[in-house]
């Protein structure tokens, strides 16, 4: 029957989880078990089928003692010989835990066959599992050879996903028993307990569901449910597990662990409509059988891993050299769209530095990245991978569509540098064996009742994308340290050339103070000359000599106004900042007098907030820098009546400063980055005076002060100018050095 059906609850089956299936007090009838001092090899405890006490410590006798006394703890059982008791023949098992040493016996086979399946396993079987091109081969191979080996009418092989939930992957039947191909089982079919003792015992035989438990008795006085049986073949198993394979329609079954890098990767599981029992040989086989098959499995995934990695590692080296070959900024992996989705499979990518976003493919919009970007900086890993974001991330669960699953990479731990790759929502099909919802039953008085339907039942799964594999995580975090690798390299490149161009501006500074003050003398001279010609040689000169003279002495004046700027400019870099408390108000106030007498007969309106900070700068400098920003906001309104100037407090949180706003002639914001430049001018020295020396010296000033500076403007309405200096005297890197 096939349903439809909301998402699967889990099952709460925590009483399963503390059923004491290790130390059940009881063994399978088939069989005895005799419990020995490891020490002494006197016997402690025996099961209850044997006749009494002294049949069982008979049998014991008759094995080999040095044998028994050499096992190692913790290992599973190995055979330990045969002996003849009461007219049978019987075989032994020996292994030994950690306070106790086990003796199984078994009625041994009224036959033997004509060749081991031990040796037809290898002659047979193996070369089929080795020609075998994928994992889905090689678990065919495995069930029929199963199946061939122990007569059982249903063999399946399923493999644990990382929920725990076991998906068939391979089956052969007999006639006249369902088909599980395809079908999942639900975690809760096998308790967390009852897996980690698959890891431990790996093969399990339950010859008839219907059997009674063969209780232990104690020998010496030592309780008989306190021994373990983890590795001895007869232990009884689970009530719940047997009411399991009844409902199932199962009357025998046998279970051989699949454990692939030490982990419980799935497992072979053959069931029988009837009791079937199969002999030691027939036992031996089918664990020998899981044993190859996992050793093939892990070398087939190996061997895939290791593919896929060389492939992602290439990628990553296509990426590594793309960005090498530009200028290493990590905006430069969106350049190469196909190389970063192909990369992850992605559908989508994201790059987020700090309050920039670029992206390409289906991504969430800008603000959504944004705030990912915060939660996986938050989350202080390397890498980070979902392949069911919403759950962890309730804000995902809005664009699941495009963006179900995330692999996110955190470059820096102090700016909010991430990388991230997307895969859209993938609505999966899956047929389990029953429904998952009804795994375990409790009675009337609490005793827990498995499920009693295998019938096929039709879930639909969503709010997960394809799962990122182990090749991908791995290939993002070598990506992740290429890049860091990529970003400390220029780094320290840049370092280099800062260094040389601190070295070199030391230079320059030297050569222009130099030639500064080496040319203030010859363009005074040439001012002062022309000045004496004009005086005692004027009257003797025509109308064009004296403009002449007149342009010559206009261009020595404006030659020394270049000298005198390029001077201070000079003294700023190179003369020591003596900071201390500076009141800007009375700064203000005496700079606007002072301008005010210069253009007395202009209409200039000063607006002074009353609540201009306190600065901690060095007196000079800043009056400097202030003069130049006042001067400009007087020359560059002339041609307004009546001039409006601002002046105000800036208050921020990395320091205290001015700003200056004017209604003059403006700027476009296209050329704001001159602004500050030496000898940079936006309009015609026709129309306003000036060397472009100014501003140059506000930026150098506050600069050395470690603040920063800005400038607003539009044309023909105005412009604002503002500065911010730090409030700590630590922070002025120029106070250290002249």
């Amino acid at each position: 029957m096939i349903l439809q059906a909301d998402p699967v609850d889990p099952v709460d089956i925590t009483a399963c989880d503390r059923e004491p299936i290790r130390v059940p007090g009881a063994i399978q009838p088939h069989g005895w078990l005799a419990v020995l001092d490891p020490a002494t090899l006197a016997l402690r405890a025996f099961s209850g089928n044997w006749p009494s006490a002294d049949h069982a410590a008979a049998a014991v006798a008759g094995l080999d003692p040095a044998l028994l006394a050499g096992l190692p703890p913790s290992r599973p059982a190995v055979p330990a010989g045969t002996l003849q008791q009461d007219g049978h023949r019987l075989v032994a098992w020996a292994h030994r835990t950690g306070s106790a040493l086990l003796v199984e016996f078994e009625t041994a086979p009224g036959h033997t066959a004509a060749e081991s399946p031990v040796h037809a396993l290898a002659r047979d079987f193996l070369p089929r599992l080795q020609s075998a091109r994928s994992v889905d081969a090689l678990l065919q191979v495995a069930a029929h050879e199963l199946r061939r080996q122990t007569g059982y009418g249903r063999c399946l092989i399923y493999r644990f996903d990382d929920q725990g939930h076991g998906e068939v992957l391979a089956e052969a039947i007999e006639p006249g028993y369902d088909s599980y191909q395809g079908h999942h089982f639900p975690a809760a079919d096998i308790p967390l307990q009852a897996r980690e003792l698959y890891l431990a015992n790996r093969f399990r035989l339950i010859p008839d569901a219907h059997y009674r438990p063969v209780p232990l008795e104690a020998a010496d006085g030592t309780p008989a449910d306190t021994v373990d049986l983890t590795f001895a073949h007869l232990r009884s198993v689970s009530p719940v597990h047997l009411e399991y394979m009844r409902n199932m329609g199962t009357l025998a079954s046998l279970s051989v662990s699949i454990v692939v890098d030490g982990r419980l990767w799935g497992l072979a599981s053959c069931h029988h409509h009837t009791p079937r029992h199969l002999a030691p040989d027939v036992r031996a086989a089918c664990s020998h059988l899981g044993q190859l098959l996992s050793m093939q499995i892990e070398s087939q995934e190996a061997h895939a891993e290791v593919q896929a990695r060389l492939h992602l590692r290439q990628l990553t080296l296509e990426m590594v050299a793309h960005l090498s070959d530009g200028d290493a900024s990590l905006r430069g992996l969106i350049d190469a769209p196909g190389l970063l989705l192909r990369m992850a499979h992605a559908e989508g990518a994201a790059v987020v530095l700090d309050d920039t976003v670029r992206s390409t493919g289906d991504t969430p919009d800008d603000a959504a990245l944004q705030a990912l970007a915060d939660w996986v900086a938050g989350l202080g890993r390397e890498v980070y991978q979902s392949d069911r974001l919403g759950q962890h991330y309730p804000p995902a669960l809005a664009w699941r569509e495009v963006a179900a699953g995330v692999l996110a990479l955190s470059i820096s731990r102090v700016h909010r540098h991430v990388i991230f790759w997307f895969r859209p929502e993938f609505v999966r099909t899956v047929t389990w064996a029953g429904d998952p919802r009804k795994s375990a039953i409790p009675d009337d008085t609490g005793r827990i009742h498995p499920r009693r339907s295998f019938g096929s039942w039709v879930e639909q799964i969503g709010g997960r994308c394809a799962p990122w594999t182990s090749a991908e995580v791995g290939a993002a975090g070598e990506l992740r340290q290429a890049l860091i690798a990529i970003v400390l390299r220029r780094a320290e490149e840049r370092a280099a050339v800062a260094d040389e161009l601190v070295r070199v501006n030391k230079e320059l500074e030297a050569f222009s103070y130099t030639v500064s003050h080496d040319l203030r003398a010859p363009m005074r001279h040439i001012s002062g000359y022309v000045d004496l010609v004009l005086e005692f040689e004027g009257h003797l000169l025509n109308a064009r000599s004296l403009r002449y003279l007149g342009h010559v002495k206009d261009a020595a004046s404006f030659a020394g106004q270049l000298v005198d700027g390029l001077l201070d400019f000079s003294r700023m870099g190179r003369s020591a900042i003596k900071a201390r408390p500076v009141n800007t108000r009375e700064l203000v106030d005496s700079l606007v007098r002072e301008l005010s007498r210069v253009d007395a007969g202009r209409d200039i309106r000063w607006h002074v907030d009353g609540t201009l900070p306190v600065l901690h700068a060095d007196p000079v400098l800043l009056q400097v820098a202030v003069r130049n920003l006042l001067a400009n906001a007087v020359k560059y309104t002339r041609k307004r009546t009546p001039a409006v100037i601002h002046v105000r407090p800036v208050l921020r949180d990395n320091g205290a400063g001015l700003e200056v706003q004017d209604n003059g002639v403006g700027f476009d914001m296209a050329y704001a980055s001159k602004l500050f430049g030496v000898f940079q001018r936006l309009h015609r020295a026709e129309d306003f005076e000036g060397t472009g020396i100014g501003l140059a010296n506000v930026k150098r000033t506050v600069e050395r002060h470690g603040g920063s500076v800005w400038a607003h403007g539009e044309p023909d309405r105005g412009a604002t100018f503002g500065f911010v200096l730090p409030q700590k005297e630590d922070e002025f890197p120029g106070a250290l050095s002249a």
